[in-house]
């Protein structure tokens, strides 16, 4: 039975490519590209996927939103 799994890929500060999969605890990879980051992360998911013991939890993915915000001084 296939499963599939929403992966989240941010950019670190150092050009690399990092995922993570929020419905398996624990489950992320890095790669230097997209395609290395998604052979990476199939290789990690079926690790964490033998590894589980808490039961997979398959949230519907809405969307990423980003946000900006004023960043004031504090008050001393």
């Amino acid at each position: 039975m296939q499963k599939e799994f929403y992966v989240v890929i941010e950019k670190d500060e150092d050009g690399f490519f990092v995922g993570e999969v929020p419905a398996l605890k624990g489950c992320y990879a890095q790669g230097r590209n997209v395609d290395e980051l998604m052979r990476n992360m199939r290789d990690v998911i079926g690790m964490c996927l033998e590894d589980e013991t808490d039961p997979v939890i398959q949230n519907e993915f809405i969307g990423v939103q980003k946000v900006s915000i004023e960043n004031e001084p504090a008050n001393a």
